[in-house]
């Protein structure tokens, strides 16, 4: 780790490394394995935010403590249902069938934790999306796009085409919510 630096990413996302350097925190960014599996009767939003937890939990004890950790999760929900990266182009047409025309709700959880324990906050946005064709729907599963996105689509890439309405937070549902997490690091961490 840079001595430099003020905190642990413990996040493999390229997308949420890119979001946290906007904000101008020194980071490196940490490996941790956490099984993301949603446990029964446990609410999209009690998971999401365990998630996030576990992860900076994980990147905690790994670093030994020696700086705060930052820890995000996101997940698409449509009507309760947790919609997570397709396991296949039949998976994936099946999530975009159920997000053509709908409106459904991207939470994206960030923990931090430190010295002080672990802190997490919560972002529900709304995106709605306009009628897609099944032909639609094929040509982009075929660029590749939707096969590790979460809901089956990234709206910060070709995915974002089909976005009519948000309303929210954008940088929350590209995976990392840009203001709840600068103020979440203003409190433990120091800027560059």
């Amino acid at each position: 780790m840079s001595a430099s630096a003020a905190l642990y990413l413990a996040s493999a996302s390229p997308r949420r490394r890119e979001l946290l350097a906007l904000l101008d925190y020194p980071f490196t960014v940490l490996s941790v394995d956490v099984e993301e599996q949603q446990q029964p009767d446990e609410t999209p939003a009690d998971y999401v935010q365990r998630l996030a937890r576990d992860k900076s939990q994980a990147g905690w004890l790994a670093c030994r403590g020696q700086k705060p950790v930052l820890g995000a999760d996101t997940i698409v929900v449509f009507e309760q249902e947790v919609l997570e990266k397709p396991r296949d182009f039949a998976d994936a047409q099946r999530i975009l069938q159920l997000l053509s025309g709908n409106t459904h709700t991207v939470m994206t959880a960030v923990a931090l934790s430190s010295e002080q324990g672990c802190e997490v906050v919560l972002v529900n946005s709304q995106v709605t999306f306009r009628k897609l064709t099944p032909e639609e729907i094929s040509r982009y599963w075929q660029t590749g796009e939707p096969a590790d996105k979460a809901g089956a689509y990234g709206i910060q890439g070709i995915g974002g085409k089909f976005v009519s309405h948000l309303s929210g937070s954008y940088s929350a549902v590209v995976g990392l919510p840009l203001l709840e997490t600068d103020l979440l690091l203003q409190k433990y961490c120091r800027h560059s």
